[in-house]
């Protein structure tokens, strides 16, 4: 498939890349980039040969938020009939393999919210996350209002939801919003690296993990750790658990058949 917004390639034939590409709009995500975006990372979950996708975008800018050009004339009619957000932001939620948000620049708005959606970020130190939609009369609408205070608390996505500031790396690593910080010109050798790493493992054993983490993320205890129970009990009906757990026994490298 051919796309216009975005550029999609692997890396090791185990990683699958998607890099945002509307320079001009310092990547503003529009409905286009968004359905684009969507197939790229469906047809990825869906190839048996990828182990884990990252999401990317420039120097400059990750992703400046939504594209406020074409949001500006919108009535309550056209979100609301057309499924605003939900109709192709969603999505993300239903990849299955990891993601990985590799930021540099900005991030903000949408931006922020699109970072949020993947499984976790690795941040350039030149990075800048917020959610300004405040100073246009609005409030965030892709998850802003209830990722970001699950991952830096109350006080502090308050902080950035009502003022607009922005808040740069370091203060996104401290917060716990993004996993690592790392210097610009290795960013996309430190996701990488992380990917293909994911990659050698049982891709089962990494998807359970990452149902269990979000089971974590979205509801309660209890819950979660019954499902984290199901989970690791389900494993041992699988072939890379037990050529992991033999691996182990005879001191050799595991080889994962992702049965």
């Amino acid at each position: 498939m051919s796309y216009e917004l975005i550029q999609v390639r692997t890396e090791g034939g185990k990683v699958g890349v998607v890099t945002l590409n509307r320079p001009k709009q310092l990547n503003a995500l529009n409905n286009e980039l968004m359905d684009e975006l969507g197939a790229a990372l469906k047809a990825f979950d869906a190839d048996p040969t990828i182990g884990c996708m990252v999401i990317t975008g420039s120097e400059k800018a990750f992703a400046a938020g939504a594209d406020i050009g074409a949001m500006a004339t919108y009535s309550f009619s056209d979100v609301y009939k057309g499924d605003y957000i939900t109709r192709n932001w969603e999505l993300i939620r239903q990849v299955r393999k990891p993601v990985i948000a590799a930021v540099s620049g900005f991030a903000l708005g949408g931006g922020c919210e699109l970072a949020m959606m993947c499984d976790f970020i690795i941040a350039a130190d030149n990075a800048r996350f917020g959610q300004p939609e405040i100073k246009l009369g609005i409030i965030p609408g892709a998850g802003g209002t209830q990722r970001l205070p699950r991952a830096v608390g109350k006080a502090k996505a308050m902080d950035l939801a009502l003022t607009g500031r922005m808040m740069d790396a370091t203060e996104a690593e401290r917060a716990g919003l993004v996993s690592r910080v790392v210097a610009l010109d290795k960013l996309m050798d430190e996701t990488l690296a992380a990917a293909l790493m994911i990659c050698e493992f049982s891709q089962v054993a990494v998807m359970a993990a990452k149902e269990s983490v979000n089971r974590a993320f979205e509801g309660g205890l209890a819950d979660g750790i019954m499902f984290e129970r199901r989970m690791f009990h389900a494993l041992f009906a699988t072939e890379d658990q037990k050529e992991g757990m033999d691996a182990f026994v005879n001191k050799r490298k595991a080889v994962f058949k992702n049965q």
